[in-house]
């Protein structure tokens, strides 16, 4: 038997959603009770990145891959420095995992982590569930297992947004990632649930990035750079929770933005559209995978892409279009693969930084994935170009903002894998 797995029996565990729906399974993490927004994750592998990706923190996991925990889990593809994630559910955990750099089972990693799970859930139907029904509280318990009981307590249970999740996640004190290889850049980088594939991706352009405390205030942030002077460019982390609940890093984007370049992602794109007095929605349940189409609509390619959000930009909020740089347009479109069809990138004037740009939308749904500031150096994406699982088809855009912290204001319509502008 392999030293690194445990084969004793596993103890019966309950799901509970707030619509009433129950499921029976076995105990696949710590034991106890979990409370939190239910959503679904279609990454076929990754597992690990996943549990310990920050922006999960109020959150159940389903995975819709149906074996999980087969190759072991490893220090390396740790993308925090802990579990942050309410609970998980699997329908067959590996408890048995094999792979040459295995050092432990996913099962003992959520055990030290005191993270609930379950396995023996159809996640085929959990997850038709929640696409129906939407996200939705819900819990899991090894201690309760009366349906009305759990359910009932759930229906009880605050929302996500009721508690901002960023402190509990953010860095308690700055530090210093360095630049991979030679130094060309200074960042700041707000950690808002920063995952480690964002750093190695900075650091892949040669940026040395001072990360800081989610609440840093501007003028910190504005003395970081060589010798106190304003750092080359400032970056906005991915993170968990509603991005409402953020203020304090909003008010820090609404004072940075038009002094540096800035570059935010996920959660760091929702609060500078916050600094830009734009309307965030709630989705319906979310992207959370490693799928995701998603068109840019500067150069025509559409790249495959990493997410995991449950909010989003509500594009017309940020004001009018401007007809003469949106194609001889005048009106907001509510699906945004309108202009993905039309080929053309439309341009709204926003009262406070000035013209903005929509630079990528969602293939599935129609909803903004990027945006840019045409008259200040800044711009922002809703997906995970560093994926850490998923595919790469976005990692230009640590180039781009390279590119822009260089003053190169056209940053986006670079193909980086070809080398030439459209």
């Amino acid at each position: 038997m392999n030293p690194l797995v445990s084969r004793e029996r596993p103890a019966e565990a309950l799901l509970a959603l707030e619509d009433g729906t129950v499921y029976r399974g076995r105990s696949a993490g710590a034991g106890g009770e979990a409370f939190g927004e239910i959503v679904f994750n279609t990454s076929m592998a990754g597992y690990q990145e996943i549990v310990s990706d920050p922006s999960y923190a109020g959150q159940i996991v389903t995975l819709t891959y149906p074996q999980v925990g087969n190759y072991g889990v490893s220090a390396a593809a740790m993308q925090s420095g802990g579990l942050a994630l309410s609970g998980l559910v699997v329908r067959d955990m590996c408890r048995e995992p094999s792979n040459w750099q295995i050092e432990g089972s996913l099962t003992d990693l959520l055990r030290k982590g005191g993270v609930v799970a379950i396995e023996g859930v159809d996640t085929r139907a959990l997850t038709l569930r929640i696409r129906s029904a939407g996200a939705m509280r819900a819990a899991i318990s090894t201690e309760d297992l009366d349906p009305r009981s759990l359910v009932a307590r759930v229906c009880k249970a605050p929302g996500i947004s009721s508690h901002n999740f960023v402190p509990d996640v953010s860095t308690a004190q700055e530090y210093v990632v360095p630049a991979a290889g030679e130094r060309r850049f200074r960042v700041v980088a707000y950690d808002c649930g920063e995952k480690r594939g964002i750093a190695d991706g900075l650091a892949a352009v040669g940026c040395e990035t001072v990360v800081v405390p989610w609440d840093t205030p501007a003028r910190r942030v504005l003395a970081l750079g060589q010798d106190g002077a304003a750092p080359d460019g400032v970056f906005f982390s991915n993170g968990p929770g509603d991005p409402t609940q953020v203020e304090a890093t909003a008010q820090a984007a609404r004072e940075l933005m038009g002094k540096v370049p800035v570059f935010g992602i996920c959660l760091g794109n929702q609060l500078m559209a916050l600094a830009a007095g734009a309307t965030i929605e709630k989705l319906p349940f979310g992207h959370h995978g490693g799928n995701e189409p998603v068109m840019n609509l500067l150069t025509g390619r559409v790249e495959i892409t990493a997410q995991n959000h449950n909010y989003g930009l509500v594009f017309e909020s940020l004001g009018s279009i401007v007809p003469e740089e949106s194609g001889g347009f005048a009106e907001h479109e509510r699906d945004l693969r309108a202009w993905s069809e039309r080929h053309v990138a439309p341009v709204v004037m926003n009262e406070r930084f000035g013209r903005v740009r929509l630079t990528h939308v969602n293939l599935n749904d129609g909803t903004p994935e990027g945006v840019q500031f045409l008259d200040v150096p800044a711009f922002s994406v809703q997906y995970h170009p560093e994926a850490c699982p998923g595919p790469h088809d976005s990692a230009y855009l640590f180039t781009s903002f390279a590119r822009l912290m260089a003053g190169d204001l056209d940053c986006l319509d670079i193909d980086v894998r070809e080398g030439r502008r459209f």
